[in-house]
This record gives C-alpha cells, sequence and structure tokens, in this order.
C-alpha cells in the first residue's frame, strides 16, 4: 500500500507537520466537491444507509456554482434525442447507435431516480429543477439532411427511440421551432427531428435541493470554503485529508473509509495528489466556453426547444451547436453556443497554473502526443477565441435567421477539463467522456472528463457504489433498497422494451414531463 513520509505534506513548497497538530474528524465518506456528482453519491449512500456519517467539502463558499450551476452548462438532459455527436456516421455510411442508447438509458436511470425522491418528498415539486422542453436536430443542405435521415431511421425503429419525429417540410419545421424557420428561404434544403419530451434541467438547483434534504439528516456535515491540501493514505487503508479553511483560516484533518473526488475539473489534481497507482499518465486539457444570451423578452417567448446542430470540423463535442430554451430559478432564457476557448484554469474559479502544475513525468508523454495529434482541435479553439461578437451572431444566423447583435450578450460557461490517458496505438488519448477512476481497494474514486456529464450522474454513481461498496451491495438491505431508488436496476432498457415503456411512463408522469412544453 502507498505509504507517505508520516508528518510532511507531499507538495515539496510545504514542510508543514500537520498529523501531530490538528484534531482529526473521522467520518465513513468524504465527498470532495458540491455538485451534481458528489451530491448524487451522498443521496444514493443515504437512502442506502441513513447511519452512514458522511462529510461534503467543497472549495467555494456555496454548493455548486461551478459546473454544475445553472448558466455554467447546458441544461441539456442528454438523452441522445437531439445530439448528432453521440451517432457518428462511420466510413461505410452506416449511423453507430451504440453510443446514444448507451446515453439514453443512463439518463432514464437519472429520472427514474430523481423520481423516487419526489415521491418521497425528497426533492420539492419537479418545475424547481427539471421542465419538459423538446429536443430537436436542425442541419440544412443536402449531405447533412442525408446524415440526419440515416440517423432518424436507425434510431425510429429502436424502441428508445420509437417517439422521435422526422420533417423536411418547411411548413412542420416551422410549428417545431418557429425561430428557426422564420424568415428562411423556401428552397432552403433542411431537415430536422423531435422528441417531444426532452428535458431541460437546472442541475444546479437540483444539487442544492439535494444537499438541503441531506442537511436534514444525521450524520452529514457540509463543510464549505475548504481546500483539499493533501490525501494520505493510512495502513488501515483510509484516508487522511488535509484541508485549508479559507474562510476563518487554519487547518483541519478529516479521516474517512472512503473518498470520492468529485470536483468537475478539479478532480484531476486531486486524484494526483492521492498518487494511487490508477491515476498514473492521466492529464488533462482545460476547453472553456462562452454563450450568447438573448436580452429581449419577445424574441425568447418565441422560441421552446433545445435545438442542435453539426459541430464544426475539429470542434470538441461540448461546441456542437445549439439554440437553447432555458428554464433557470424560474425565469425563462434563451442561449446559442457554447463557444469554445481555451485557457489553463482547470475552474472558472480556478488558478492559469492549474494546468501547468498538473503536468508529471508520468503524464508529459501523453500530453504531448495529444497535443501533437490534435492540431484541427488546436486551430478550432484559437479561431474561436479570436472571434468578434459579430461572427458569433453570425454563427446563430444559421439557426435564428433575423438575429440581430444588439439583441445578444455573451456570458461565460464553467470550464470542461477533457481526459487525457495512456493510449495504446498512440502514446496518448483524448476522450471527451466521462471516465470512473477508482483505487484498486475501493477506498477512493474520482470521476473525470465532461459531457455527458451530470445527465448521467446516478448510473456513474452507482458504478462506484459497484466497486468501492461491493460487500454493502451483497446485502439484502441493500439490494432491495437500490431497486426502490431504481426499479430497472440490473436489467437491459436497451433489450428489454416493456421494461423501458413502463420505466418511462412513470418518470414521464412524475416529473411532469408529459406536460404540454
Amino acid at each position: 500500500m502507498r505509504q507517505k513520509p508520516p508528518s510532511v505534506v507531499s507538495n515539496p513548497l510545504f514542510t508543514i507537520k500537520w498529523r501531530t497538530h490538528m484534531t482529526t474528524k473521522t467520518v465513513d465518506v468524504l465527498l470532495v466537491g458540491a455538485g451534481a456528482m458528489s451530491t448524487t453519491l451522498g443521496m444514493i449512500l443515504k437512502q442506502l444507509d441513513p447511519s452512514l456519517k458522511i462529510c461534503m467539502v467543497e472549495r467555494l463558499d456555496h454548493v455548486a456554482r461551478e459546473s454544475t450551476d445553472g448558466w455554467n452548462n447546458a441544461g441539456t438532459g442528454h438523452a441522445a434525442y437531439c445530439e448528432l455527436n453521440y451517432t457518428p456516421e462511420q466510413a461505410d455510411g452506416s449511423i453507430n447507435t451504440s453510443k446514444a442508447f448507451a446515453i439514453n438509458t443512463s439518463f432514464e436511470v437519472s429520472l427514474q431516480f430523481w423520481s423516487y425522491l419526489v415521491e418521497q418528498g425528497n426533492l420539492p415539486s419537479p418545475k424547481e429543477f427539471i421542465n419538459p422542453t423538446p429536443h430537436s436536430s436542425f442541419v440544412w443542405g443536402e449531405k447533412n439532411v442525408e446524415f440526419l435521415r440515416k440517423r432518424y431511421d436507425a434510431l425510429s425503429q429502436h424502441h428508445c427511440f420509437t417517439d422521435m419525429e422526422y420533417s423536411e417540410d418547411h411548413d412542420t419545421l416551422r410549428e417545431w421551432m418557429p425561430l428557426v424557420m422564420k424568415d428562411r428561404d423556401p428552397s432552403d434544403k433542411v431537415a430536422g427531428t423531435r422528441v417531444r419530451y426532452g428535458s431541460d434541467v437546472n442541475f444546479g438547483a437540483l444539487a442544492r435541493f439535494m444537499v438541503l434534504n441531506l442537511e436534514q439528516q444525521d450524520n452529514f456535515d457540509l463543510l464549505l470554503s475548504r481546500i483539499v491540501e493533501d490525501l494520505d493514505q493510512q495502513a488501515d487503508g483510509s484516508w487522511n485529508v488535509k484541508l485549508k479553511n479559507t474562510e476563518k483560516g487554519g487547518s483541519e484533518v478529516i479521516n474517512s473509509r472512503f473518498v470520492f473526488l468529485g470536483a468537475g475539473g478539479g478532480a484531476l489534481p486531486l486524484l494526483q495528489k492521492s498518487d494511487i497507482p490508477e491515476s498514473k499518465g492521466y492529464g488533462g486539457f482545460p476547453v472553456s466556453g462562452m454563450w450568447l444570451v438573448c436580452k429581449r423578452p419577445e424574441i425568447i417567448e418565441q422560441h421552446q426547444a433545445k435545438v442542435y446542430g453539426m459541430a464544426p470540423i475539429g470542434a470538441p463535442p461540448m461546441s456542437v451547436p445549439h439554440l437553447d430554451t432555458r428554464i433557470i430559478d424560474g425565469k425563462k432564457a434563451l442561449l446559442f453556443g457554447p463557444f469554445a476557448g481555451f485557457t489553463t484554469k482547470f475552474l472558472k474559479q480556478g488558478s492559469f497554473m492549474d494546468l501547468p502544475c498538473s503536468i508529471r513525468l508520468g503524464n508529459l508523454k501523453p500530453m504531448l502526443s495529444v497535443a501533437k495529434n490534435n492540431m484541427d482541435l488546436t486551430r478550432y479553439l484559437i479561431s474561436e477565441v479570436m472571434q468578434s461578437h459579430t461572427s458569433r451572431v453570425d454563427s446563430l444566423r444559421n439557426f435564428f435567421p433575423e438575429a440581430k447583435d444588439e439583441d445578444w450578450e455573451l456570458s461565460y460557461a464553467g470550464q470542461r477539463v477533457q481526459i487525457i490517458k495512456p493510449g495504446t496505438e498512440t502514446a496518448g488519448k483524448l476522450e471527451f467522456g466521462t471516465e470512473v477512476i477508482t483505487a484498486q481497494d475501493g477506498s477512493l474514486a474520482a470521476l473525470l472528463g465532461a459531457s455527458p456529464g451530470a445527465s448521467t450522474a446516478v448510473s456513474a454513481m452507482l458504478s462506484i457504489v459497484e466497486r468501492c461498496f461491493a460487500e454493502r451491495l451483497k446485502e439484502d438491505s441493500w439490494q432491495q433498497k437500490i431497486r426502490e431508488l431504481v426499479p430497472s436496476y440490473g436489467q437491459n432498457m436497451t433489450e428489454d422494451a416493456d421494461l423501458l415503456n413502463r420505466v418511462r411512463a412513470r418518470t414521464l408522469s412524475v416529473l411532469e414531463l408529459d406536460r404540454q412544453a
């Protein structure tokens, strides 16, 4: 088992002897970060065993103010209904649907868990955090129309996507997305798809409601304004985690049998501090995001959908353009983007030294090879950074031909840190999804990456329960409870149409996603 010198913080800039001069609080579970992932895991574990002592620490003075906050992400309940990058066209012209099915059923798992929490009174009225918002795709040009038609044919034959609609008719599309079709040339070759019961999710509100519920339970502590300075595994397998209190000063130590690093872009540096063998070779590629936000209420009211298009060549998945209806804290908004950019920060409220400080001998080769082999991405990010306001609105005009520069303003989204990992054929591989990393002994886990992110948080956190609480999960009480939380648990909704239809009917009703959008 990995051991550090018994009395010295691992960072060579500090030689503070901290074990013998601080009181140590002991818990069963330490959650680092107060965003969608940590709050979800906390809620699942508390439902499985209310007696667990859980502590959540957050570097900011508020819950869910980084990537989880409503204004820092797209708010799309990612179900692969409209996201074209989840169904790539293969060399033979066929559509690869495997990722779409995986994401769709993962989101159904999240909907089941949220439905349970609503039914039990652990979450408020669904409209406080999730609202029905049709999910549409929109493309133009013969080649893209052909792609969308093939995508629809491939997906709609399956029970997961049986309610998807397709049209190339301008009048029909005008009913689905009035702003997009307004004053568009009747001769334009366009196509669209729609699933009526798509959703807009305020993940920030959802996380804060879950924390509010956790705080009402015994054996739960929330510690804000705490920075994790070091993680040190003990001989018994538990972890001593040193925290710095940025509000009141001073340090403290928490000893925990299990640690989850769910700090968004900040998870990678924390994983590196743990020094577990599974962390070796991992690096991060930070990508920033920006939105155009509409300032005119009369325009906002004319759009009620999330309309996704095709990603530019070289663009990361998070930069697929879309025109989004958002409901944030009860107020309707209209956003377009995101526009990507590059920064060395791993968090929106992070440091420009985040990227340089993450470089290690073990990940230098993978990071350099990724830089070498992804020049299209580099050029794309540079071009995005150099755009003027007018050029950004020009991109919007592909979706909303009548858009005017003065009606839109720029807003900055949260940071996303894409995963760089050791590859097989090359020295490094750039991943655009999410990945759970766990220590071999199950005492520590971390979640890295971005999209589809919070939409699949429940599936991701259940996988951590399976890996890190395997013995407890064998207990009859845990098995029974986990099937109450997620009725489809252990079954395959992709293969079982009856199961999927029963699950979906319940969640659409409980979460009120079947009401008129």
